[in-house]
Formats: C-alpha cells, sequence, structure tokens
C-alpha cells in the first residue's frame, strides 16, 4: 500500500503534508503535490494533515488513475521537503470540484 494525492490538491497546494514526512516522498507540481509510491512508506501521518482531504490510500476506490498520475509526475517534478505557504486562493478553490480538468499542469513546482 501507499498514499497517493489526488485532484483535491490542485489549485490549494496546502504542504502541511510535507512537514510531517519522514522519508520526504513528496513532490512539487506548479499547482498540486504528488507522493512518489515507491518512496512512502505507508505510515499514513500526512492524511490527516492535508487540509483540503486529498491524499487517500491506494486502497481506496477510484484512486487507481491517481496512483499513476503520482508515479509518473514524482519522476520528474523537484522533490519538496519543507511547508511552504498555501497559494492566496487556496481556500476559495478547496472544495471545488473538476480541477483536474480545469486547471492542472504538468509543469514543475518552482522550486521556491
Amino acid at each position: 500500500m501507499t498514499y497517493v494525492v489526488n485532484e483535491k490538491c490542485i489549485k490549494c497546494k496546502y504542504t502541511d503534508c510535507v512537514e510531517v514526512c519522514p522519508v520526504d516522498c513528496f513532490y512539487e507540481g506548479e499547482n498540486m503535490l504528488v507522493i512518489h509510491p515507491d518512496e512512502c512508506i505507508d505510515c499514513g501521518v500526512c492524511e490527516p494533515e492535508c487540509p483540503a482531504e486529498a491524499i487517500k490510500p491506494d486502497t481506496e476506490p477510484g484512486v487507481e488513475q491517481w496512483l499513476e498520475l503520482n508515479r509518473k509526475f514524482a519522476d520528474t517534478w523537484p522533490n519538496i521537503t519543507s511547508k511552504k505557504p498555501a497559494p492566496e486562493d487556496a481556500d476559495a478553490h478547496k472544495d471545488e470540484t473538476g480541477k483536474y480538468e480545469k486547471y492542472f499542469s504538468p509543469e514543475p513546482g518552482t522550486g521556491d
């Protein structure tokens, strides 16, 4: 088992999860984070830290596409190891649906 980040992270990109991860398995895209499934140790400490509830175990129904997306982009996006401020409009997008189709970007995070 591993944990994955789903579309609820898009445009929110809260990084509370990064702060608690003992193995630094989060990677940063332009407008979301992903978890590298081969690095995740399945401890689950990140899941309750996410204000958007965007982190789920890969055993949950419907997360297969997110597992593949997490794997793909964790191999190309930069690793993130410390908490950063969320985007200014994160709370406005927190409960929005259909964010993947509207906003997903394959571009890496800024790393700032």
